[in-house]
């Protein structure tokens, strides 16, 4: 099998740009809630859009999966491979890579983060029931 990772300084932006996915996701799922409950009390049709709300559930379903299998995320698991292409180690990163990783990872044992997503997940199935989403905007 051929290997199609690059290597080097092309590895460490790529792993830099699967970063910034990755913290994107987590944007996406936390700050998507929070727009879900503040946009449903606010009276906004964009937050019960049907395609919107079952790509947010299912970005936390995921999480929350893979958490209880005992599995890393696959953009983890890309990072760490990229940056090891890149022969980075420790604090080696770029900028934005350190930055972005305090950011993302935290020092918990695997049961309380997922504890902690299974947890998020019932606040978005509460939001799921709370502020329904509506497969046209005004039904």
């Amino acid at each position: 099998m051929p290997d199609l990772l690059p290597a080097g300084r092309s590895a460490a932006w790529l792993a830099d740009a699967v970063l910034v996915l990755h913290v994107a996701i987590v944007g996406f799922v936390v700050v998507g809630l929070l727009a879900v409950l503040w946009g449903g009390w606010r009276g906004w049709l964009w937050v019960r859009a049907w395609p919107w709300r079952a790509a947010h559930a299912l970005a936390i379903a995921v999480v929350v999966l893979q958490a209880w299998l005992g599995r890393y995320c696959p953009l983890t698991i890309l990072e760490v491979v990229l940056r090891r292409r890149a022969g980075e180690s420790g604090y080696a990163e770029s900028f934005v890579g350190h930055w972005l990783q305090r950011l993302l990872y935290v020092d918990a044992s695997p049961a309380s983060l997922a504890l902690l997503y299974t947890t998020f997940a019932a606040a978005v199935a509460w939001a799921w029931w709370k502020v329904p989403p509506r497969r046209r905007a005004g039904h």
